[in-house]
């Protein structure tokens, strides 16, 4: 229970994409800080029990939920929202924490290397967030936040959750933790704010397209910056984003050539190589392990006609 929460919004009170007819769950003053009750992004269809073959049951019809909408008195058109992240709270099941992490055909970056359904079940201590076991020895360091947070677009009618968009969405920026402020643009009355699809923990890129997905609750303070006219989302952190993975540094491969997506896919393939040459994983198990704690980055972008693309994996998962 959030003591200085001024609203709560329950897991019923969700939508399945942006639609700035949708109702308001809740109208607040600027400042008023918010209890959500997130749901996962599979909106509860994946569990503790779930099965292999739940991944290709899946009704794609109602993926990625985010609870709202709030309507901000005073909002208007060229305003932006302060969204102040003060903290995450993972759903206990059994007094564990869950996530999943899923390899769904049709869907990530080697889609067409990964054709096959793979699932993996995650559990770890909701109180302490230490490293969470993937299969014998590699631990991923926790860092939870929401995949998914922005306001409704201008545009009339039902717009699809999966995309990131200008007034935010789908963002999944795994450095939207706890402490830092994210400012959205405003591009209808109220902004009509919406967050969702929480992970417990991603690495830059989501490469096999899920993280450790996990239900929590979040706690917000929702602010309002008139005249702002921002373009794209913008955030400051609070300090030092990558401390939880730096400890024992990282293995890197590398991807190099004219196209920054192909790079990108010859970077991750890499590593997805070198982790089954070294410790004996199956290659779907290193595609869904790296994309929980693995890091995409754009080395350079100026030296024509060829760009590099490097694959950080954090080797304190492993020792």
């Amino acid at each position: 229970m959030c003591k200085a929460c001024n609203y709560t919004i329950h897991g019923a009170q969700h939508h399945f994409g942006w639609d700035n007819s949708n109702p308001p769950a809740a109208r607040v003053e600027p400042g008023a800080t918010i209890l959500f009750h997130c749901q996962d992004s599979s909106a509860g269809q994946l569990g503790p029990q779930s099965k292999l073959a739940d991944v290709t049951a899946l009704d794609f019809g109602k993926i990625n939920p985010v609870s709202g909408p709030i309507y901000v008195e005073g909002a208007m058109p060229g305003d932006a929202i302060k969204v102040t992240i003060d903290s995450f709270a993972p759903r206990s099941f059994d007094g564990r924490g869950f996530g999943w992490t899923a390899n769904i055909p049709g869907f990530g970056l080697l889609a067409d290397q990964f054709l096959d359904p793979a699932l993996h079940s995650w559990s770890y201590d909701p109180s302490q967030m230490g490293p969470a076991l993937f299969g014998r020895e590699a631990r991923v360091p926790l860092k939870p936040f929401a995949g998914t947070i922005g306001n409704a677009l201008a545009e009339p009618g039902l717009h699809s959750v999966v995309p990131p968009r200008r007034v935010g969405g789908n963002l999944d920026i795994r450095d939207l933790n706890a402490g830092v402020v994210l400012y959205l643009p405003v591009e209808v009355a109220g902004a009509l704010f919406s967050v969702g699809d929480t992970h417990a923990a991603q690495g830059d890129g989501e490469v096999c397209g899920t993280a450790i997905e996990s239900p929590m609750d979040v706690v917000l303070t929702l602010d309002l910056v008139k005249g702002a006219n921002l373009k794209n989302p913008r955030f400051t952190t609070p300090g030092p984003v990558t401390r939880h993975l730096d400890a024992k540094g990282y293995e890197v491969t590398t991807g190099i050539g004219p196209d920054l997506m192909a790079a990108s896919r010859d970077a991750v393939a890499g590593m997805i190589d070198l982790l089954c040459a070294q410790r004996g994983m199956a290659a779907v198990d290193a595609y869904m392990l790296v994309s929980t704690c693995g890091d995409l980055r754009i080395s350079e972008i100026v030296d024509m006609p060829n760009w590099v693309v490097s694959f950080y994996f954090p080797r304190c998962v492993f020792e």
